[in-house]
């Protein structure tokens, strides 16, 4: 499972011109989900995103997690992290879950999310979506599952 972290001032999510999901100072989470992937790989994501510290102390130094300065989180479902371009010039995605199992563990991941006592808002999944981001930083990072097995 793969999760690409945006350190924002704000953001949303729009659906046809819809906004369905905004957040303020925060994270937009754009996550993939790998074939062979299950709850733990959620849970250490989750874990992992709102303890990562990414957020500037008075010093100016990466010593704040989301937990410590109350972020906001826009999470977004997105095969594409999972696109392998090693051959050819199209991208495979044979690498991704199945939508089922992505959804099911998607949405295992934003209960994880929630549980922390963020504030959470996310995408639709399988929707054509226009995100805006505010970059902060910019900060932009990549988390995998797999780095910890």
């Amino acid at each position: 499972m793969k999760a690409l972290l945006q350190r924002v001032t704000s953001a949303s999510v729009s659906i046809d011109g819809e906004v369905v999901g905004s957040i303020g100072r925060g994270l937009v989470v754009f996550v993939g989900v790998a074939e062979g992937d299950g709850p733990k790989d959620a849970d250490y994501l989750a874990q992992k995103l709102v303890n990562l510290r990414i957020f500037a102390d008075e010093a100016e130094r990466f010593n704040l997690s989301a937990l410590d300065i109350k972020a906001e989180l826009l999470l977004v479902s997105q095969f594409t992290l999972l696109a392998d371009t090693r051959k050819g010039r199209r991208p495979s995605f044979t690498e991704a879950a199945p939508p089922p199992r992505a959804e099911e563990l998607f949405e295992h991941f934003v209960d994880e999310a929630k549980a922390s006592g963020l504030k959470v808002q996310t995408g639709r999944f399988q929707q054509y979506m226009q995100v805006e981001i505010h970059n902060d930083g910019p900060v932009t990072i990549m988390l995998d599952s797999r780095d910890k097995r």
